[in-house]
């Protein structure tokens, strides 16, 4: 079981943590462009190639939000045959399709809203699987991990994209005093939702150290388990292989 780093934990209901990201969805788009400085656009590239798509797969994207890395993932070169994103937010949800409308991708990519710790698909049903910043938002990240092996077919790629806290002396300094002080103050003046920006430094800053990640995705089951480092350790991508069992 992944331990917990604080209280926030206890704190992460479903129902909580979806009004807050509803709140919040008219301006997602646009504060994770300004607040990562264009990064996440480069991260969630990366997540993608760690997939290792020969074209053809069908994807699920976990926690999808406005549907970003779906999109990504649907028009990487070689592509996905079909992705569906999977998202417990509904206005978050409600965005994402208005960006498939406007891209012509909505018969492609298939929208769904759902629990990370009960993903609506069938085992064995999909080729690959992403998430995009959204694991330490989950209740239960074992649980969210041990669903998505369950819905993998053998031989399945797992990548996800989460925060973390950079080790470099100076580097992490400074990126606390921003994470702590500066965003927030950004979120909440754009977003007009205080407490959804002061949310996330707290739940980056209760979230598994990268090793406790790496051990909790073997225990599921997964093999080839990695995480790596981008941006000096602001961000940690992890991706695992579904064995393989024929």
């Amino acid at each position: 079981m992944i331990p917990d780093r604080g209280t926030l934990g206890r704190d992460k209901q479903p129902e909580r943590i979806a009004g807050m990201f509803d709140a919040i969805a008219p301006r997602y788009d646009l504060l994770n462009r300004l607040l990562s400085g264009g990064l996440d656009v480069r991260w969630r590239a990366k997540a993608i190639r760690a997939l290792a798509l020969r074209g053809g797969e069908v994807v699920l994207d976990l926690c999808t939000g406005t549907a970003d890395l779906a999109i990504a993932s649907a028009t990487a070169s070689p592509g996905a045959a079909a992705v569906v994103g999977v998202d417990f937010a509904g206005q978050m949800l409600r965005l994402g399709r208005q960006k498939l409308a406007q891209r012509g991708l909505a018969g492609r990519i298939r929208l769904v809203q759902g629990d990370a710790m009960r993903i609506p698909l069938a085992s064995a049903s999909v080729d690959a699987a992403t998430v995009a910043f959204g694991i330490r938002n989950v209740e239960r990240p074992e649980s969210a991990f041990a669903d998505v092996f369950r819905v993998l077919k053998p031989g399945g790629r797992f990548a996800f994209l989460e925060f973390g806290v950079p080790s470099v002396p100076g580097v992490r300094q400074a990126y606390l005093a921003y994470f702590r002080y500066v965003l927030p103050r950004i979120g909440s003046l754009v977003s007009g939702h205080a407490s959804a920006y002061a949310y996330l430094p707290a739940s980056v800053a209760s979230f598994p150290e990268p090793e406790q990640v790496v051990a909790a995705l073997a225990a599921t089951g997964f093999s080839q388990v990695r995480a790596d480092s981008l941006s000096l350790g602001i961000v940690y991508l992890y991706s695992a292989l579904k064995p393989d069992q024929r």
